[in-house]
């Protein structure tokens, strides 16, 4: 047995083998790296200066010189997170209340995206009256409860399981939470039941596309990572009826398929991956299940490598969930409407808050707010693209310009880096405010 072989294993006393990572324990990998170059009877040629090398890089490791070499530059890193909750938390939270927490919701807790700044342009105080559009899990909405103890905050959500946790808050701040259950196009059957009329409310917020929670279950089938049900719809219990995305791609040609993917999810293989999923159900089988459509998108993309805006791996069917997704909800319609009514029901001076994840959601808000409607409905063309040479009166083209909006902002907002590394879902989050004006 050669001296390295002695100087390896007694390195090595310092990493136990843990056995209930069977197959994953590095502790375990190395002694068997270890037996496999320098413990057999015929040992080959070997390295000595890249033994040393190795050597000197596991012992740095071992005796975790690097903590102090390269200490962490952000105090709300996740490691130092955790290092901060013994002194924030008694034992006793993680050793009953979180675990009981957790078997009960079975989810993470939600992290509201861009809460500070909501708050900061809301400005929720002095009995004001809040709708907030879209539930969710409730996060923004208790932000906004906690500011103020006398705003009233009324919660929409169309998910009948938000619509409980909007139930649970009710009785949590009692009078000052009304939930109600509903699309936005539902929105003012809704509030003339409550007798609130137009021109009423003092703040609107909109936290558009999926809620932590409907990607967290796999049952719902919106994510990618989880095998489940290929459904998507995020009222799926209150409209059994509305078809779920595998009875679409059951029943779809070939073409509207690959329209929807291609403007929805803005994907270059759009052709490509319609023709597949068509093909499939003919030849092979129906898609049912959220995996068998990744998987066949993947095969379909050949392998490609996506990465998101943290650089980090992205699934290549990520846009192809997400046109799904909006078309299976009516998302864009329900958006566009949702803006129309947000307009209505504010009185002048109210404050309009959105926090949108695309272009697409993030295009219609911006054109209701610099005015470039038509008959309601944002214009699909873009001001700069109108030619205003077809306009000859003076009263068309300043009522084309006009906007009932004043954009408390100059710039789109976006999330702060520190929030995006403690949330990576805020990526992507694009925030507007606004003040109406008449």
């Amino acid at each position: 047995m050669s001296n390295h072989y002695k100087k390896f294993l007694r390195l090595l006393e310092k990493w136990p083998v843990d056995k209930t990572k069977q197959g994953r324990d590095l502790g375990q990998h190395l002694r068997t790296s270890l037996e496999q170059i320098l413990g057999g009877k015929n040992i080959v040629a070997v390295n000595n200066p890249k033994l040393d090398k190795q050597f000197q890089s596991l012992e740095n490791l071992a005796n975790n010189i690097y903590q102090q070499k390269y200490p962490p530059k952000r105090k709300n890193s996740r490691t130092m997170l955790l290092r901060r909750c013994p002194s924030f938390f008694p034992q006793r939270y993680f050793s009953n209340v979180l675990p009981n927490l957790q078997k009960e919701c079975g989810k993470k807790l939600h992290v509201p995206v861009m809460a500070n700044e909501t708050i900061e342009y809301l400005k929720p105080n002095d009995n004001r009256v809040i709708i907030d559009m879209t539930f969710g899990a409730g996060g923004h909405t208790r932000r906004i409860l906690e500011e103020s103890k006398t705003v009233k905050v009324i919660a929409l959500d169309r998910d009948p399981f938000a619509y409980k946790l909007a139930k649970q808050m009710e009785e949590e701040f009692p009078g000052r939470v009304f939930p109600i259950l509903g699309r936005f196009s539902e929105l003012p059957t809704l509030l003339t039941q409550m007798r609130i009329p137009q021109n009423s409310i003092d703040g609107i917020l909109f936290d558009f596309g999926c809620s932590s929670m409907q990607f967290d279950d796999h049952e719902r089938g919106f994510s990618i990572s989880k095998d489940g049900p290929l459904d998507m719809r995020m009222d799926r219990d209150r409209c059994p009826d509305q078809p779920t995305a595998a009875q679409i791609l059951a029943k779809i040609d070939e073409r509207d398929l690959a329209k929807i993917i291609k403007y929805y999810g803005d994907e270059k293989h759009a052709k490509k991956i319609a023709r597949a999923i068509v093909d499939a159900r003919y030849s092979v089988k129906r898609i049912e299940t959220t995996r068998e459509l990744a998987d066949l998108v993947h095969a379909t993309c050949g392998g490609e490598v996506r990465m998101d805006k943290l650089n980090r791996s992205s699934h290549v069917a990520t846009k192809t969930f997400q046109a799904l997704r909006i078309f299976v909800n009516n998302e864009l319609n329900e958006i566009n409407y949702g803006m129309v009514l947000a307009e209505r029901y504010l009185k002048i001076g109210g404050r309009l808050i959105t926090i949108t994840f695309h272009s697409l959601e993030d295009t219609i808000v911006k054109r209701h707010l610099v005015g470039n409607i038509i008959d309601d409905m944002a214009n699909p063309m873009s001001l700069k693209f109108t030619s205003h040479m077809l306009c000859h009166d003076k009263a068309q083209i300043d009522n084309l310009l006009d906007t009932n909006w004043q954009q408390l902002h100059k710039h789109v907002i976006v999330p702060r880096f520190e929030e995006i590394e403690d949330n990576p879902r805020s990526r992507s989050a694009k925030f507007r405010a606004a003040l109406k004006l008449k």
